[in-house]
């Protein structure tokens, strides 16, 4: 088994920012950038189509951005859209 990163991987980076986002409402955008790997901007990209979709809602507390994961929300692939990104939040949900 090699040490080098993989080519690919399970969740996308739109599920990556979607579980950071969940973890740390608060987290700044360049620390949610960080913790999944990508640029702020494509963070910035990410953010925006979740907002879009009605995936995360996003509100300003004073010089801070908050956003918040939308319960009960379809995932959009039509294999798995008959479940929601509850499931998927809860796995992945610090104990």
């Amino acid at each position: 088994m090699s040490d080098e990163r993989p080519s690919w991987t399970f969740l996308t980076n739109h599920g990556h920012v979607l579980l950071a986002v969940a973890v740390d409402p608060d987290a700044r955008v360049a620390d949610v950038a960080a913790r999944v790997g990508i640029s702020t901007r494509a963070t910035l990209g990410i953010l925006a189509d979740l907002e879009e979709a009605g995936y995360v809602t996003r509100a300003r507390r004073g010089r801070r951005t908050h956003y918040e994961v939308r319960p009960h929300r379809p995932f959009r692939h039509p294999a798995t859209a008959h479940r929601d990104v509850d499931g998927l939040l809860a796995l992945f949900r610090p104990d």
